[in-house]
C-alpha cells in the first residue's frame, strides 16, 4: 500500500469546491446534513441547499468587510449553519476559526485577540460568552447572530442572507493557502493556533477511509454500496469533529448527522438507530460511558453500524472487546493531533487490529519513533512518535500544518532536522514493534517515575476500567518524599456503585493481579467527573497540579 500510494495535490485546491460545489452540481438533491435538536426539531438539508446558503453567506460576509485571509470565528455546535459558515469562509479564501461553544469569556477573548478575528458567527449556545468577552476584543468588528441568538448581535443571519446577492463566486485558492485556524486544547500549556492550509484535507483522506473501512465506499466507484450515514458526537469546533468527521464525510458526498444536544449513551444509541448511522467516530470516553450504561446494545437497538474509529486517548482492550463482542465490529483506533492529524491507526479490512495498539502508519505518511537526538529508535524501544515532512517517495506530505499562529519559535521547536527534510515530533511516546504497530506509552509529560520505575498511565487506567465499578479513571503521580512519587488513581464510578474503603482495596487487588506490582495505585480518590478538554481528552495536568499543591500544604495539626 505504501509503495503504491502517491499523493496527488493540485496547485489550486478549495475545500468548499470539493465538499460542496461538485456535489451540488452532480447530485443537488442528495442529503448533506441531517439535523436534529435535542428538543426534537429535525430537518434534512441537501447539497444544493448547502451550496446556495453558503454562496449567499459568502456574499454577506463580503459586504461585512471580510476579505481573503481574514479570520472568522465560528462559535456554534453541530448544526446546518455551522457547515454553511465553513463553506462560505473557504469560498472567500478567508480563514475559519472554529471555537467551542463551551468556551467561557476568557478563553474566547484570548483566541479572538490572538487571531485578530474581525467577525464572529454565533448562535444561542455561545452568544452570552461572546458578548461578555467582546469589550476586551477591540478588533472584533461584527457579531453575526444565528438562530435563537438573533437580535443579540450586530447583524442577524436571516437578514444577512436575505439581503445578500445569491451567487458569490468561489475564489481560486492555492493548495498552500491558509484555510483553518484551530487552537490546540492546551493539555500541556497555553493554547496555540495551528494554521492549516486548504490541502490539509487531502492529507486526512487515506486515514479516514482506512479507519472507517470505507474501501468500497469510494463515491467514484460505480459499484459502491449506497446508504452510508456518518455521525460523531465530536464537536465540529476541534480537529476530531471537523477534520475527522464533517469535512471528510462531505468530501465523499455522504450525509452527516448534526445533533445539537448533550451527549448521553442512550441518546447516542437511539440517534444511531433512528438515522441508520453506518460509520462513526466515538472517542474513548464516550465508548467507555456507552459500555457501562448499555452493556448489551444490540438487545435494545437496531444498529446499522459498519465501522467505528476512536481517537483522543488510548482505547484499551476492554473497549476493544466491547466493540467486537457487543457491537459486532472492530474499533479502529487512530492517532493524530491538530498539527498532523490522522497519521496512524488501524483498518480492520486490510490489517488486523491488535488490542491496545495505536495501529500502523496510514498510506502516505512516513512515521517513526525517534529519540531526543532525532534518531530512529530500535524496534521495541520507547521514543517520541514523529512524522516526516516527506513520504516514502520523497514527496511532501499534505497533512502538515503551516505553523503556529504568530509563534515561529514554537513552530521551529516542533521539528527536528533540516526545515525541508525534518521530523515533526508529536510529544506522544510509543514503542514500535517488529511488524510496524505502535503501542502508546502516554504523553511525554504524562509519564512519570515512581520508586525508580517508569509509569505510563494508560495501561493502569485501562486495567481499572475493566472493573465493573469503574466508568473512567486517570492516573497521575502523587509527590512522595521517599519514592519521589506514588501511583495515584482518580476514579469515576459507574452507575450503581458507591465509594468505600472496601472498593478501594478491591480495585487495588484488581490492578495488582493483572499488572506489575509497582503499577497498582497506592492511593485511589473517587471523583464525580474527570477534568476534560473540549476535545474529550483527560486533563491529567490539572490532576498533577492538584497533587503538587496538596503536597506543598503543610499537614494540619
Amino acid at each position: 500500500m505504501h509503495a503504491a500510494f502517491r499523493w496527488q495535490v493540485p496547485a489550486d485546491f478549495n475545500i468548499a469546491a470539493v465538499c460542496c460545489t461538485r456535489w451540488a452540481e452532480a447530485t443537488p438533491d442528495a442529503i448533506a446534513v441531517i439535523y436534529e435538536h435535542e428538543d426534537g426539531t429535525r430537518a434534512d438539508f441537501s447539497f444544493g441547499e448547502l451550496e446556495s446558503a453558503s454562496r449567499r453567506l459568502a456574499a454577506a460576509l463580503t459586504q461585512l468587510g471580510v476579505a481573503r485571509g481574514d479570520r472568522v470565528a465560528i462559535v456554534m455546535p453541530q448544526r446546518f449553519e455551522t457547515a454553511v459558515a465553513h463553506m462560505a469562509i473557504y469560498r472567500l479564501g478567508a480563514v475559519a476559526m472554529p471555537l467551542s461553544m463551551l468556551f467561557g469569556p476568557d478563553a474566547l477573548e484570548f483566541r479572538i485577540n490572538d487571531s485578530g478575528a474581525r467577525l464572529a458567527i454565533v448562535d444561542e449556545s455561545g452568544i452570552g460568552n461572546v458578548r461578555a468577552a467582546r469589550p476586551l476584543c477591540a478588533g472584533l468588528e461584527t457579531v453575526l447572530s444565528v438562530g435563537r441568538a438573533e437580535g443579540e448581535g450586530d447583524v442577524d443571519w436571516s437578514a444577512a442572507l436575505a439581503d445578500a446577492p445569491p451567487a458569490a463566486p468561489t475564489v481560486t485558492t492555492a493548495a498552500e493557502e491558509p484555510a483553518i485556524l484551530i487552537y490546540t486544547s492546551g493539555t500541556t500549556g497555553p493554547p496555540k493556533g495551528a494554521l492549516l492550509p486548504q490541502r490539509v484535507l487531502i492529507g486526512h483522506l487515506t486515514g479516514f477511509i482506512a479507519s472507517q473501512d470505507w474501501f468500497g465506499f469510494d463515491p467514484f466507484d460505480p459499484t459502491k454500496p449506497s446508504g452510508a450515514v456518518f455521525w460523531s458526537p465530536a464537536d465540529w469546533a476541534w480537529a476530531g469533529g471537523l477534520m475527522d468527521s464533517l469535512l471528510p464525510a462531505l468530501y465523499f458526498g455522504r450525509p452527516i448527522v448534526a445533533y445539537q444536544g448533550r451527549f448521553a449513551p442512550d441518546t447516542a444509541f437511539a440517534l444511531m438507530e433512528r438515522h441508520g448511522v453506518t460509520h462513526s467516530f466515538l472517542f474513548p470516553t464516550a465508548l467507555k460511558a456507552m459500555m457501562k450504561a448499555v452493556p448489551r446494545p444490540r438487545a435494545r437497538y437496531r444498529l446499522a453500524l459498519e465501522a467505528i474509529m476512536s481517537a483522543g486517548e488510548a482505547v484499551g482492550d476492554a473497549v476493544f472487546a466491547y466493540g467486537r463482542d457487543e457491537l459486532g465490529l472492530t474499533i479502529n483506533e487512530m492517532f493524530g493531533q491538530t498539527e498532523v492529524n490522522y497519521i496512524v491507526g488501524n483498518c480492520a479490512r486490510f490489517w488486523p487490529a491488535r488490542p491496545g495498539s495505536m495501529g500502523r502508519p496510514y498510506p502516505g505518511h512516513r512515521i517513526a519513533v525517534i529519540d531526543d537526538a532525532g534518531v530512529e529508535c530500535p524496534r521495541g524501544t520507547p521514543g517520541d512518535v514523529a512524522i516526516h515532512r516527506l513520504d516514502v517517495h520523497g514527496d511532501p506530505d499534505p497533512v502538515f500544518f503551516l505553523g503556529y499562529w504568530n509563534r515561529p519559535d514554537a513552530t521551529a521547536a516542533k521539528f527536528t532536522g533540516d526545515p525541508n527534510d525534518s521530523w515533526c515530533r508529536t510529544g506522544d511516546l510509543a514503542v514500535m514493534d517488529d511488524d510496524g504497530y505502535l503501542w502508546y506509552q502516554g504523553r511525554g509529560d504524562d509519564v512519570f517515575k515512581a520508586a525508580g520505575y517508569r509509569i505510563g498511565p494508560s495501561e493502569i487506567e485501562n486495567c481499572l476500567v475493566k472493573h465493573p465499578a469503574v466508568a473512567n479513571a486517570a492516573v497521575v503521580p502523587k509527590p512522595d518524599a521517599e519514592r519521589g512519587a506514588l501511583v495515584k488513581a482518580y476514579v469515576v464510578l459507574a452507575p450503581g456503585h458507591a465509594a468505600s474503603d472496601a472498593l478501594v482495596d478491591e480495585l487495588q487487588r484488581h490492578v495488582r493481579g493483572k499488572l506489575a506490582p509497582y503499577e497498582y495505585p497506592k492511593e485511589i480518590e473517587f471523583i464525580d467527573a474527570l477534568p476534560m478538554t473540549t476535545t474529550g481528552k483527560v486533563q491529567r495536568r490539572v490532576l498533577r497540579l492538584r497533587e503538587a499543591e496538596r503536597a506543598a500544604v503543610p499537614p494540619s495539626r
